[in-house]
């Protein structure tokens, strides 16, 4: 027990730090989230096993990992096509398009409904994000609208495809490794969260009611509107996302330079340059964060937190409890929900065997569970990001993100009272 706590309490340090610190001073901005992840990393080194050497080695490799490095990437590829296309005039024309071809009350909403259709037809977040996010903070700011409440929109509607979509690598590994069909654990995950995303829809149009769009919106230009359309169009068909960006950057590039957005290849340089350098925290924190979860892994503190939690089971609902609390926790310390069901999911599986549940039930808790904590962390890969894009603080994101919120509750009702029936 006292190792276990002690391989945990880098974590520990992390919150107090950021989260107590915060919330004492009233204001996220107050503690640099850099500088707490910084602090907790170094206790994590401080505390670790090994000599000196072996311990800055397990950080370096958690933070350079190839799943932190591709988020890198990620990253400033994304910068790079935000900041190209928001200086060339893309994002105001988008927004202005927008403004004009739907009614304002509807404009939360219909964020939100684009955000659940892309995210379901690219199968990631991530993806759904850095196309979706410019437009979002637009159009808070040509409605006055709170710009934390119009991004989590964007962001809460994009775990709907992390959730259900048969290309989401959450949905890939949660039915390989439980042995059911994609198709069957769509249908399960289905009546355990479309009922939540249908509430979830009608409570943006009521909060969308009051949005008001101005008076003349202006004419969208077409030209600067077709990076974001070539993004989204390629994004649907499947293609990687860092294709994807590395497409909208050439278009950004071309389109700015025929229209005159740009003056010449310098102006354009120059506007890619400045969007790798606004994604220099966010990947420092992505570095720290990785590291500080690989140390405490190798500390132990996954394993105890398996141990611990499955000490005590009695009955198919608390079968089904702890496998959505395992998946819970975990996905807070590695902050990635396809490493936090890769990680549980054989233990699951023996769960699921030992008290006789239905593996397509089981495959849509660890699923649901792990998106709801994925889309509620400030320091995970979603909300970074749509905090860089939209200039504002993670933790100011996470009392908007209704949707992750609502399907967490779904699939814990959904244990508690054994629905839906057929798959209990």
């Amino acid at each position: 027990m006292k190792r276990g706590l002690i391989a945990l309490s880098p974590l520990m340090v992390f919150v107090i730090l950021y989260l107590v610190t915060s919330i004492v001073a009233g204001d996220f901005y107050r503690m640099p989230i850099t500088v707490a992840f910084l602090a907790a990393s170094v206790y994590a080194v401080c505390i670790g096993r090994g000599t000196l050497k072996s311990r800055v080695d397990t950080f370096s490799r958690g933070a350079g990992n190839s799943q932190i490095m591709l988020m890198i990437w990620i990253f400033m590829l994304s910068g790079v096509f935000a900041n190209s296309a928001k200086v060339m005039g893309s994002v105001d024309a988008t927004v202005q398009l927008m403004l004009t071809l739907l009614p304002s009350h509807m404009l939360l909403a219909g964020l939100f409904m684009a955000a659940c259709f892309v995210s379901l037809s690219i199968g990631t977040s991530v993806g759904t994000i850095v196309a979706l996010t410019p437009i979002a903070a637009g159009v808070a700011g040509q409605t006055g609208s709170d710009v934390a409440m119009v991004t989590a929109a964007v962001v809460g509607g994009s775990f709907f495809g992390d959730n259900l979509s048969f290309i989401s690598d959450t949905t890939i590994v949660a039915t390989q490794t439980q042995g059911c069909r994609m198709s069957d654990k769509f249908r399960v995950n289905s009546f355990i969260v479309l009922p939540a995303a249908f509430i979830i829809l009608m409570l943006y149009v009521v909060l969308g009611s009051d949005m008001n769009a101005p008076a003349d919106a202006g004419t969208a230009d077409f030209w600067l509107v077709l990076p974001y359309i070539a993004v989204l169009a390629t994004a649907m068909l499947g293609i990687n996302v860092m294709a994807v960006l590395t497409l909208g950057i050439v278009l950004t590039g071309m389109v700015g330079l025929f229209t005159g957005a740009f003056a010449n290849v310098y102006s354009w340089m120059q506007a890619m340059g400045e969007g790798i350098v606004s994604m220099g925290e966010l990947i420092i924190i992505t570095m720290l964060a990785g590291g500080l979860l690989e140390t405490v892994k190798q500390m132990g503190g996954i394993d105890f937190i398996i141990t611990s939690l499955t000490r005590h089971i009695t009955g198919k609902r608390k079968a089904e409890l702890v496998i959505g609390a395992l998946v819970s926790v975990v996905n807070l310390c590695t902050a990635s929900n396809t490493v936090a069901i890769i990680t549980v999911a054989d233990i699951a599986r023996q769960i699921g065997r030992r008290f006789h549940l239905d593996p397509r039930k089981c495959a849509s808790l660890l699923d649901t569970f792990s998106c709801t904590v994925q889309g509620l962390v400030p320091y995970g890969a979603q909300l970074l990001m749509a905090a860089g894009l939209a200039s504002i603080s993670p933790v100011s994101i996470i009392p908007h993100l209704y949707y992750p919120m609502a399907i967490g509750m779904a699939a814990l009702l959904a244990i508690i009272f054994r629905y839906p029936r057929r798959y209990s």
